[in-house]
């Protein structure tokens, strides 16, 4: 698959990017070399090989979920600059 000046304009529209008219025979030779390459990728056999839902086979050492001792909420409160007893208090920011 090659792509030509019309194609390009047309996925330059789609993906909203203005392209000057100088930097399109890059922009095509580069396109045509990803898809090039797409198209020898296409040409492997990969009947065999499972799909991968990670590119690692490392895993998230995630910690124990433990319960600590919280704050009350008078504690909590305390140091704000305007409280009604169970909300901070803030400027209105939408009307």
């Amino acid at each position: 698959m090659n792509i030509d000046k019309e194609s390009l304009q047309k996925i330059a529209h789609l993906a909203r990017l203005e392209m000057p008219a100088s930097a399109e025979d890059e922009m095509m030779r580069s396109l045509n070399s990803v898809l090039t390459w797409m198209e020898e990728l296409n040409e492997i056999d990969t009947s065999n090989v499972k799909p991968l839902t990670h590119m690692s086979l490392e895993m998230n050492a995630l910690r124990e979920d433990v319960v600590l001792p919280n704050i009350s909420r008078e504690e909590g409160l305390k140091n704000a600059p305007k409280q009604d007893g169970v909300y901070f208090r803030v400027p209105k920011v939408i009307e």
